[in-house]
């Protein structure tokens, strides 16, 4: 599975603060390094610096628009395997009234407690330990499928429960794929953030080489960076942030059960 590397060490709060640090400290490194250029040689040519930087800043753009795109691209995976995952089991729920008993009571019951337990596993700290009762609960209903399907082979009905379970199964596999390790590469985080120190310390230096003062302005573009950065960072994060998956499809489900229960 794919980690976002490195990045994942802070909190979405210290990926804020932590951005505006570096950025400031890169801007202010760049700026002073053009006033000693500036008071060493006279003779540098400024225009081409000017060209320079906003030929950095717009390719700093570029790779912040991509990396925005990527990671709501992938929230919109989750978001969509949430709803995905939710009409699958209540499929296989409504098909498992049509088995014999003691099947259907059992396989309905522990539908229930695997919605709970997909519920759970949107909690923080709670990922692993759900993912594991979550293959548990796959072979106990597994185990149901084949006793059936033993017993009637050739029942259609059988088979349309063996068909939805299926991808019930299935459908657990491509959350854990596609939805929590599915991320953003380090490489990419490293590649912004590169470019993103270049990009602001060659605007400092400019400012530097041209006698100018430091601008309130370049607090506000630096604010606005690490802003942007902070919200990637947290759409790339299924379990935290401000930014979540809503879970709205399997609590309306988990209702559901609870109403048809006799």
């Amino acid at each position: 599975m794919d980690r976002g590397g490195p990045i994942d060490l802070f909190t979405i709060w210290e990926v804020f603060l932590a951005t505006v640090a570096v950025v400031l400290l890169s801007i202010e490194g760049g700026f002073r390094l053009g006033q000693y250029r500036r008071r060493r040689s006279e003779s540098e040519d400024r225009p081409p610096v000017g060209e320079m930087v906003a030929a950095t800043l717009a390719l700093l753009a570029f790779l912040l628009a991509f990396t925005f795109g990527l990671a709501a691209s992938r929230f919109d995976v989750r978001r969509g395997l949430v709803i995905d995952e939710a009409n699958a089991i209540g499929t296989t729920y409504l098909r498992a009234a049509l088995l014999p008993e003691p099947h259907r009571t059992e396989v309905r019951a522990l539908l229930g407690e695997y919605v709970d337990v997909r519920l759970q596993a949107v909690e923080t700290g709670k990922l692993a330990r759900s993912i594991r009762r979550s293959e548990e609960l796959h072979a106990r209903l597994w185990a149901h499928a084949v006793a059936v399907g033993e017993k009637d082979p050739r029942s259609i009905v059988v088979g349309l429960f063996i068909g939805s379970l299926n991808e019930v199964i299935d459908l657990h596999t491509k959350r854990l794929s596609l939805g929590v390790g599915n991320r953003i590469p380090g490489t990419i985080w490293a590649a912004l953030y590169f470019v993103a120190i270049l990009g602001t310390s060659v605007m400092g230096y400019h400012s530097g080489l041209a006698a100018a003062g430091r601008s309130l302005a370049m607090l506000a573009l630096v604010l606005a960076f690490s802003a942007v950065m902070t919200l990637i960072a947290d759409l790339d994060r299924p379990q935290e942030g401000m930014l979540r998956v809503s879970q709205q499809a399997m609590t309306d489900l988990r209702h559901s059960f609870t109403e048809k229960r006799p």
